[in-house]
């Protein structure tokens, strides 16, 4: 499989999930009640957040709204130059992601631009916030590209080697 096909893929089946999600939450759920999945570990619970994480800025939403379209501007145009695999699906978690939230942005409630994101996960234990699938799309995708950094993976997928003999060689003093 390319690497465009896993970037497109990615960003199609982050973005798809994201969405149906949403559209199961405001369909069943009733905004504000927290719902127990699974005790106090995964519970489901309907907000609309008119910012960031955290709600940061949330006076700020056509900010975040011009930031997502031209992180997705910047993907599609980049994604032609990514050849490895991994890196394809780094930009194509991030790329279905923003596009999930960018959706809400534009065409929820209270106007174009200004929507507010539909957030529904809530695991008290581990975060004191509440998020949805595009956000957790965005954070793996994060942590992808970490580690590959780490690792020292390129976009072509070679791997950065450093060897005892690119080590930089000390010149000996010129003698006097």
């Amino acid at each position: 499989m390319t690497a465009l096909a896993v970037l497109f893929g990615a960003a199609i089946a982050a973005y798809g999930l994201d969405q149906l999600s949403k559209a199961l939450v405001v369909a069943h759920l009733t905004e504000g009640e927290a719902v127990p999945v699974l005790g106090t570990v995964l519970q489901w619970q309907f907000v609309r957040n008119p910012g960031a994480a955290f709600s940061i800025a949330s006076g700020m939403t056509w900010i975040f709204t011009i930031l997502a379209a031209a992180v997705i501007t910047f993907i599609v145009w980049f994604a032609r130059r990514i050849r490895s695999v991994a890196w394809a699906l780094v930009f194509g978690l991030l790329l279905g992601g923003v596009l999930g939230n960018l959706t809400d942005r534009l065409f929820r409630e209270p106007s174009f631009g200004l929507g507010h994101v539909i957030d529904f996960i809530w695991t008290p234990w581990l975060l004191p916030a509440i998020y949805n699938l595009a956000d957790i799309a965005i954070v793996s995708s994060m942590v992808l590209f970490m580690i590959l950094t780490i690792r020292g993976i390129g976009l072509d997928g070679s791997r950065e080697r450093r060897s005892a003999d690119e080590a930089p060689v000390a010149q000996p003093a010129a003698e006097a």
